[in-house]
């Protein structure tokens, strides 16, 4: 029984901190791109329903402590790029169509190895460049509801310092003590106790599915299942890449219609299941992303209130929430945006221009962002192949920098 009770705490621990940690994040995801109050807790109870079914799957189909979540970059991709031209419709377009590139990631082993191959600079530049504007809202809730974000930071830098697993959930219990003391008992009593699933047919546009689509589709690849694969290798295992790809694509498709934006391999909470702590045996494990999965597909029933909450709040203190639940993933992407010499200045373009957030052609910056520091990095890397003579002809025909 022993063996039993380990993994299945340590599974609950992994559903607990993995939804309230980033739980926010999706909703001013969904509700950015255009999402009603009803969709949002809809695509909130969506995501949560398909992780927690993928990673069942998973678990008792390979044995394997495969943790999946929601997308966390994903939504904040969505709450980056803002309202897209066709309305919630075309999001919902773009959500399917991220799922199917994912499916075909793992049905086409190229197409994952391209992913992996974006240079880790400009993929880590793009992620740091979609996370800078949330991770700002700690300090704008400071100077805007001082009363009420000073306590929410304050535990959240306390928890962080002494029991960092729950600082976020910390910090997101005082943030919903604070709402309910100053939200008037009437409003609270209309919170919904059962979200229901709100299906909306999609739409295709191509500013949609070129601006959400394919940056949702290489951001969750990139800062999700690539780091959550490695994660599990890491503890000595070797999961199977494509079934875990063709399993949370299929399922972020279905999930799409009902408002999901996207599910994958989790990456933030993968250790909790995987490691030492889950079982001290490898080969039980497994049980405790298994129980995650339900636990995350429970606590999905909870989406209504979630969202009432959410709605009640300053938006600035529930961006406050998502903003410190998302200063790890951006000290990351900022780390490995700028590690490598070579592709630092390239790194720095595609940061700048994501985190500009400026929008043309109907397609958001993180797509710009992309694109122009690639395009440097291959100018930069044209350059040095060159031959040494013609370098330093091309270099004396710069004028020297002023001082």
């Amino acid at each position: 029984m022993t063996g039993v009770l380990q993994p299945v705490l340590a599974g609950v621990v992994t559903a607990l901190v993995g939804f309230a940690s980033s739980f926010t994040v999706v909703l001013a995801g969904l509700r950015a791109v255009g999402a009603t109050e009803t969709q949002a807790a809809s695509g909130l109870l969506a995501v949560c329903v398909a992780s927690g079914a993928s990673a069942v799957w998973l678990g008792l189909r390979h044995r394997l402590p495969m943790s999946v979540a929601w997308s966390t970059p994903g939504a904040a991709l969505l709450v980056a790029t803002g309202p897209v031209a066709g309305g919630w419709p075309a999001a919902v377009g773009a959500f399917v169509l991220s799922g199917l590139l994912v499916v075909a990631a793992g049905l086409f082993p190229p197409l994952s190895r391209a992913v992996a191959a974006i240079p880790k600079p400009i993929a880590g530049a793009m992620l740091a460049g979609v996370l800078l504007p949330l991770c700002t809202a700690p300090v704008r809730a400071l100077v805007e509801v001082p009363a009420l974000a000073g306590p929410v930071v304050l535990v959240w830098l306390l928890l962080h310092r002494y029991a960092r697993r729950w600082a976020i959930p910390g910090a997101l219990a005082v943030a919903v003590v604070a709402i309910a003391l100053t939200t008037p008992s009437g409003r609270l009593g209309s919170a919904g106790l059962w979200p229901v699933f709100d299906p909306t047919p999609p739409a295709w546009s191509l500013p949609a599915l070129v601006g959400v689509a394919l940056p949702l589709f290489l951001v969750t690849m990139a800062a999700q299942n690539v780091p959550g694969m490695a994660v599990l290798t890491g503890y000595g295992y070797r999961p199977p890449f494509g079934s875990a790809l063709r399993a949370t694509g299929l399922a972020s498709v279905a999930a799409a219609p009902v408002g999901g934006h996207a599910v994958n391999l989790a990456a933030i909470t993968a250790a909790l299941a995987a490691g030492p702590d889950a079982h001290p045996d490898p080969d039980r494990r497994w049980i405790a992303s298994v129980t995650a999965g339900l636990g995350l597909a429970l606590l999905g029933l909870g989406a209504g209130v979630a969202t009432t909450l959410v709605l009640l709040s300053p938006p600035v203190l529930i961006e406050a929430v998502a903003g410190l639940a998302l200063v790890g993933a951006l000290a990351t992407a900022l780390t490995t945006a700028v590690a490598e010499p070579d592709a630092r200045e390239p790194a720095v373009v595609t940061f700048v221009v994501t985190a500009a957030g400026v929008t043309l052609l109907g397609i958001g910056g993180a797509f710009w962002g992309l694109l122009a520091g690639g395009a440097m990095l291959l100018l930069f890397r044209r350059k040095s192949l060159l031959p040494p003579q013609q370098r330093r002809e091309e270099g004396a025909g710069v004028p020297a920098a002023r001082t």
